[in-house]
């Protein structure tokens, strides 16, 4: 290695080699990394430029330095990628409940899961001065801690988990083996014998779906029984997909098995839609556990084992990290409540 280079990586990047390089002033930068660009009227390109100019250079911010600089704003804010069911509306509201109890204001915004209006409600909110940021079920959580840690801002992560920052997430694994354990024994129950169970919907590439699915296999290893590959259907969240999936493993094996674990109340409204257009359990309703918790599935009349994450020890987790300004803990795991009634 030469020794411009070395110095180039040994140096401390400062506002003004960050200036330099985005051809512009050390005051737009100083306003674009404290979050006061829209009141200077900088444009959203030159901003962005230097946020990813301060990201690569590897420039962050002093905390301390920061905060002395500027009056607290007492402004919270959170990602979340959907509203469309109990559990993203829980976290919410909860949210909102929590923020407002210690003297804060919380913005929320929809980001669709979506990982560019992920970048772009992070660096909005950044310029609102938060003061912290959670990334709920972020598409890619330490990207946002970057451009937050870039501009001296604290973040922490919620639902999926991160490794720049503390997380907060159910306990999947755990959770899907005792799911996965207590459908089994309802088929046993109900159905006088045990065949390994379907799992349909989520998106195997996540951490959360990634261990249900080890949680849903390591149940199934206990009792003797091996699962087929093609039995786990990773199909995504939405209903539509969980429909596809089902009539397309129906068409190639033709009878499917009598138990699935379905992996949110958004995969079940797929399956149930599919169950009773297809009538493929005519002769007997399939026995179903649900990672996911939704009051309304009693009124489908059959018994469902559900799983309800803990919302709100999620977010008193979070608090604490909030109150404490940080975490011993790069990840809390908390544990969900079952809600069967079977």
């Amino acid at each position: 290695m030469n020794q411009d280079k070395q110095t180039r990586q040994t140096k401390k990047t400062t506002i003004y080699d960050l200036a330099e390089l985005a051809g512009t002033s050390a005051s737009a930068v100083s306003a674009v990394l404290n979050g006061n660009w829209k009141k200077r009227r900088i444009s959203s390109q030159l901003a962005d430029r230097i946020t990813r100019l301060a990201e690569e250079q590897g420039y962050a911010l002093n905390m301390q330095a920061s905060l002395l600089r500027r009056e607290k704003s007492k402004i919270i804010g959170m990602i979340v990628p959907k509203y469309d069911n109990r559990y993203f509306g829980s976290i919410v509201e909860t949210f909102e409940t929590m923020a407002r109890e210690r003297g804060l204001f919380p913005i929320i915004t929809c980001t669709r899961r979506d990982p560019e209006l992920e970048i772009e409600a992070a660096r909005t909110m950044l310029s609102y001065q938060v003061e912290w940021l959670v990334a709920t079920g972020a598409t890619d959580p330490d990207r946002i801690s970057d451009i937050c840690a870039a501009s001296g801002v604290r973040s922490l992560n919620l639902d999926l988990p991160g490794s720049r920052a503390p997380s907060v997430i159910s306990d999947n694994f755990a959770g899907a083996r005792e799911l996965t354990r207590r459908v089994l024994t309802n088929c046993e129950r109900k159905l006088g014998r045990v065949e390994p169970l379907l799992f349909v919907g989520g998106r195997g590439g996540d951490h959360n779906t990634s261990e249900r699915v080890r949680g849903f296999r390591a149940a199934h290893a206990e009792m003797g029984l091996e699962v087929s590959e093609n039995h786990i259907l990773t199909c995504g969240y939405a209903p539509e997909k969980a429909e596809i999936a089902l009539e397309a493993l129906a068409e190639k094996e033709g009878s499917l098995t009598p138990g699935m674990f379905v992996n949110s109340t958004i995969s079940l409204e797929g399956v149930m839609r599919w169950i009773k257009r297809s009538r493929h359990y005519d002769a007997r309703p399939p026995v179903v556990g649900c990672f996911d918790w939704d009051p309304f599935v009693a009124l489908l009349g059959d018994d469902i084992e559900m799983v309800r994450q803990d919302v709100p020890s999620m977010l008193n987790a979070v608090f604490d990290i909030i109150d404490q300004g940080t975490s011993k803990q790069p990840l809390i795991e908390i544990p969900p409540l079952f809600m069967g009634r079977g």
